[in-house]
C-alpha cells in the first residue's frame, strides 16, 4: 500500500457532517471521500497526479511523456 501523507484539515462542522453522509451512502471513510473529492476534482481541472514509486521513477516519466503526447 502506497504511503500517505498527514495533515491536519480544519473544517466546518456542518460541511463535514455533510461528507460523511456522502461518504456512508457511497461506503467509504469520511477521510477516504475527501480523497475520492480532491482527486476528482484535479482530473476534472486537468490537473492529473503522476504517481511514483520507489521502485523505477524513470518509467513514470516516460508513460507521462506518451499520454501527455496523445491528448
Amino acid at each position: 500500500m502506497a504511503k500517505k501523507k498527514s495533515f491536519v484539515l480544519r473544517i466546518d462542522p456542518d460541511v463535514y457532517d455533510a461528507i460523511e453522509k456522502w461518504a456512508a451512502q457511497e461506503f467509504r471513510s469520511a477521510n477516504g471521500q475527501i480523497e475520492w473529492i480532491i482527486t476528482k476534482a484535479l482530473r476534472d481541472a486537468r490537473r492529473t497526479v503522476v504517481k511514483t514509486t520507489d521502485e523505477n521513477p524513470e518509467e513514470d516519466l516516460s508513460d507521462q511523456s506518451q499520454s501527455s503526447v496523445s491528448e
